[in-house]
């Protein structure tokens, strides 16, 4: 049986990514998990079968328009372009699908309908198809229990759009196999989705969520206009209940999941009468708030933050998920600016309590938390934790910012490494990324402006960044980086504090710092030169042109300690590197270390873009200094002011404001 692990390409697979799939229902979704398959597995053939001619039609149409739109918006190649949208084939014929490894339904929600598809559908595949089903409310146990091999069969539930959300809930039902359920786990993660387990209950985790949040919406119209409740939860979400329905035409969604609520768990789910009478809703757009009188708000915010407490609490104490995937989810999946768990903490408890007592005193039946509210809060918010072999695999987990660092990951990964040293059970830790792209890329840089102009605040915060990296620089147990994809700033500085480095092939390390308008801050000024001396000339060109390092060329100057051809591989690297270093790590160089004096340079990146001289001074110096510091700690105190400094540049503003609007930045006319 299939091991679960929490990060789900930690499971070896038990078959490649799929070759042969097919989407049953060219409406809205199935054309657009269609297209997300194609893009990340561009040699797929891909079958789109429906009853309607023209619906398959438009589908392909479809398909080919995003293809083209990502071309012209730089997202693909031409090459690519036709790639995704070759292999592609249209029929109205089941038989069409029996040399399928993977079948998709994406019909309407109709129990008996979805029952026909599958029965025709297991008629015509071979025993080890996989079957799964786009629903987003009816259990697995009612759709598959009648097929003759269930156990390859789940519910894998996409959110719109299916082809950039990242969010898929797999259904964990007790007719499934365990490597049905990890295999797709694996698959998704394997193609930048992130697949969030959850059990066989009606509407799963975050339909739970979304429709009872909408419902209340609907519930408050006799309080408040649909325009006023949108912009009173625009504190909450990036779009409100009502804008979201018109943009999903949600209204039926609404009446059937609820209603299926209702029919199993009581009539204070039944949906508000309302959504049978309206089509759309008069409301306003995102960023366009109308007025709304402060004790209508107040009124609207408490019911609708009621209704997410309320559902959050019944979600994690029936166990239908897990505390992380309902805060990453809801946020990723659903557009909430915060998950609910993290509004919560935030608010407090005593809020918290007030605003659920209020709730279920004006919907009866609705359920309270059978916990002590701060009981909910004892969870990793951005770590999956796993153990292999006496190797704890800490696995960052923010997929949205490619799993860039921030103070609370960065204290979390900090606990975890701390409750593991004084176990004797532990040997030591690996950290990598989550998925096939990112190890790290960077830190997030949403502080930055604030700090801007001040030396002082500024070093401090670089000071503050380190406490992580400091730990690692004096641990006795090893800590190995598995770099599973590319190593940027702040994440490849984490990476250079760890004990031993292993990475998959096609990773790559870049310090992009100085395209910013500053100058690395925590470490990568003084750590390389003390570490690898060797490749002193290469660490030259990453900080002062940003160049990029493939996994090789960085094997090559023994940066990298081993590389592996996938992360299956690479994991099993990185554990048999911990059990070298054990007991026999390296240090840092302690004392003052040769470099030659750094060769002339104009101020322009690798990339062609023009580099503000006044930081690049600023770089050479500190780089130079930290190396004749008499110790570690000073040099990493000179990287520390250096980053400071270089904080009080106008370089640095416009190359923060730019990266923070998505552009690059002009340092032309900074300096």
């Amino acid at each position: 049986m299939a091991e679960r692990f929490a990060n789900p390409l930690l499971a070896a697979p038990t078959r490649p990514l799929p070759s042969q799939v097919a989407i049953i229902g060219a409406g809205t979704i199935g054309p657009d998990i269609g297209y997300y398959l194609k893009s990340a597995v561009p040699d797929l053939r891909l079958t789109l079968l429906d009853v309607a001619r023209p619906a398959l039609d438009r589908a392909l149409a479809r398909l080919h328009e995003y293809a083209d739109k990502a071309v012209a918006r730089g997202k693909l190649s031409a090459a690519q372009a036709a790639a995704v949208t070759a292999g592609i084939v249209t029929t109205q014929d089941y038989a069409q699908l029996a040399g399928c490894d993977w079948v998709i339904e994406a019909a309407s929600e109709n129990l008996a309908l979805k029952r026909r598809i599958f029965a025709e559908v297991e008629a015509v595949v071979a025993d080890d198809c996989l079957v799964t089903s786009n629903t987003s409310s009816l259990p697995a146990v009612r759709i598959f229990a009648e097929l003759r091999r269930p156990q390859r069969a789940t519910v894998t539930h996409f959110f719109a759009p299916a082809w950039r959300n990242p969010v898929v809930e797999v259904i964990d039902w007790p007719g499934a196999s365990r490597e049905t359920i990890e295999y797709l786990r694996w698959v998704f993660a394997m193609t930048g989705k992130l697949p969030l387990a959850t059990a066989d209950a009606v509407c799963f985790m975050l339909d739970r969520v979304f429709d009872n949040w909408c419902n209340e919406a609907a519930l408050l119209l006799d309080r408040a206009s649909a325009a006023e409740i949108d912009s009173a939860a625009a504190a909450y979400v990036h779009a409100g209940p009502f804008f979201v329905l018109n943009l999903a035409r949600g209204n039926p969604i609404i009446t059937e999941t609820n209603t299926l609520q209702a029919a199993e768990e009581g009539d204070h789910y039944r949906p508000a009468p309302v959504f049978r009478s309206v089509d759309s809703w008069l409301t306003t757009a995102p960023g366009r708030p109308v007025e709304v009188a402060a004790e209508t708000g107040a009124v609207v915010r408490d019911r609708l933050l009621g209704v997410l407490f309320s559902q959050s609490a019944d979600i994690l104490d029936r166990g239908i998920g897990t505390a992380a995937d309902l805060d990453i989810g809801c946020r990723l999946a659903l557009g909430f600016r915060r998950g609910p768990l993290e509004l919560m903490r935030d608010l407090g408890e005593s809020e918290t309590r007030r605003i659920v007592e209020r709730f279920v005193a004006e919907r009866p039946g609705m359920p309270r938390p059978r916990r002590q509210l701060s009981a909910y809060q004892d969870f990793l918010r951005h770590l999956l934790v796993d153990d292999i072999d006496g190797v704890r695999l800490i696995t960052l987990r923010r997929p949205e910012a490619l799993n860039a660092l921030h103070d609370e990951l960065n204290d979390e990964v900090l606990a975890v490494l701390r409750s593991g040293e004084d176990d004797p059970a532990v040997r030591g830790f690996v950290i990598t990324g989550y998925g096939a792209r990112a190890f790290c890329a960077g830190a997030d840089i949403g502080r930055f402006p604030s700090m801007l102009g001040d030396a002082a605040a500024s070093a401090q915060y670089a000071r503050d960044c380190s406490r992580l990296l400091v730990h690692l620089d004096a641990m006795d147990k090893p800590v190995v980086a598995a770099l599973n994809g590319m190593a940027l700033g702040g994440g490849l500085e984490l990476a250079m504090r760890c004990h031993g480095i292993v990475a998959v092939r096609d990773a790559w390390l870049q310090l992009p710092e100085i395209t910013l308008g500053i100058v690395p801050g925590i470490g990568a000024m003084v750590v390389p030169y003390r570490r690898w001396p060797q490749a002193a000339s290469t660490f030259h060109g990453m900080l002062r042109r940003a160049e990029r390092l493939g996994a090789a060329q960085a094997h090559a100057l023994g940066v990298v300690d081993a590389l592996a051809d996938d992360i299956d591989g690479l994991i099993a690297l990185a554990v048999a590197r911990v059990r070298a270093l054990a007991g026999a790590r390296r240090r840092h160089a302690p004392g003052p270390v040769d470099l030659a004096p750094l060769p002339p340079l104009a101020p322009r990146a690798a990339s062609g873009q023009v580099l503000s001289g006044e930081v690049l001074a600023i770089l050479d110096e500190a780089i130079g200094a930290a190396a004749r510091a008499p110790s570690f700690g000073e040099a990493l105190e000179i990287g520390y002011r250096a980053f400071g400094a270089s904080a009080c540049t106008a370089a640095a503003r416009a190359g923060i404001e730019a990266a923070l609007a998505g552009r690059k930045a002009d340092f032309a006319s900074t300096g």
